[in-house]
């Protein structure tokens, strides 16, 4: 694998995390109170936790204080350090926060919609992981994988393509089901990004790292407000455009093998709703969880709502370690 010595980029990088965290939280009063003014308030599911009830109304669509802040300084810092390329993550997460924002809007407070059908997202998440495939692999040059422990990049050749639209498709509905409690999928992907940061420095792509960190500043600044009790939710505004842009980012790196590892708990999220469904149509409705996602079963057992995004955020911590780790082999 390439690396790189620990230089100026370095520090740069950090600083851009932190200039974009200032520029969250300034325009993000301003997002939220507009948000509030248009009604833009969140239905809850009536089937889960009581607790969660009192959340309904808050504004949602928290998405766009994450990526107006990383549009907003991405373009000014990494162009030059990345050229064209940069332009690939940066579209994948507007396209898809184009999609999250359609759905979130049928959800709101006073429509009768439940939003898109599980069918009509998926569709729409699999057009754009297509078109960013096919730049990847086509323009980008983009089609290996780097296998912990193995010293030589892996061609896929055009196994590439259908690998990257799964990848992309499956991270953004993982990050997308586990944004359920205050604060929880913000906390594991900023973990998730400052990870692919790390691993981008080690193999010298310079503009991944800094857009990496770009992203984990302007999450942060959205957690500033998402932190319990919410003033904000992130929508699927946030959550399919985040899951998407963080896949890209690992494709990009050719280390996407990571991604079950650093995002250990959007694979665990994901999974307990596979297995809770399969296990109602096998035996007559009967649930194996109180309620899936598994951190409404948590909530359900007796845990607090911080206890669940506490807990969470630690194993995803261990997680995002381990898969360092396995990249430095």
């Amino acid at each position: 694998m390439p690396s790189a010595p620990i230089s100026a980029p370095i520090p740069f990088a950090l600083v851009v995390g932190v200039v974009t965290f200032i520029v969250g939280v300034i325009i993000g009063r301003p997002i939220i109170l507009g948000l509030a003014k248009l009604g833009v308030g969140k239905a809850i599911n009536p089937w889960g936790p009581e607790s969660h009830h009192a959340k309904r109304g808050t504004p949602t669509m928290g998405g766009l204080l994450i990526v107006l802040s990383v549009l907003a300084v991405t373009p000014a810092v990494n162009l030059s350090i990345g050229g064209l390329s940069i332009l690939l993550p940066l579209g994948v997460m507007l396209a898809a926060a184009l999609l999250g924002a359609y759905d979130d809007y049928l959800t709101l407070v006073g429509r009768k919609s439940e939003g898109l059908s599980p069918r009509m997202k998926m569709v729409g998440l699999t057009i754009i992981a297509s078109v960013a495939a096919i730049v990847l692999y086509g323009e980008l040059g983009y089609h290996g994988v780097y296998v912990p422990g193995a010293p030589d990049l892996r061609d896929l050749g055009l196994w590439a393509l259908p690998v990257a639209v799964f990848v992309i498709v499956g991270t953004a509905n993982a990050v997308n089901i586990t944004d359920g409690v205050d604060g929880l999928a913000a906390k594991l992907l900023a973990i998730a990004f400052f990870a692919y940061g790390f691993i981008a420095l080690l193999q010298g792509q310079v503009f991944l790292m800094t857009f990496a960190f770009t992203v984990v500043g302007a999450v942060l600044a959205f957690l500033w407000y998402n932190a319990h009790p919410a003033e904000v939710f992130m929508g699927d505004t946030g959550s399919l455009a985040l899951g998407a842009v963080l896949a890209v980012v690992a494709l990009m790196l050719q280390q996407w093998l990571l991604l079950p590892v650093i995002g250990v708990i959007f694979v665990i999220e994901t999974v307990s709703v596979i297995i809770q469904k399969t296990y109602r149509r096998l035996n007559n409705d009967k649930r194996l969880f109180r309620m899936a996602p598994i951190h409404h079963h948590f909530e359900l057992c007796g845990w607090a709502e911080t206890q669940v995004s506490d807990r969470f955020w630690v194993l995803g911590l261990l997680g995002a370690m381990l898969g360092i780790a396995l990249a430095l082999l």
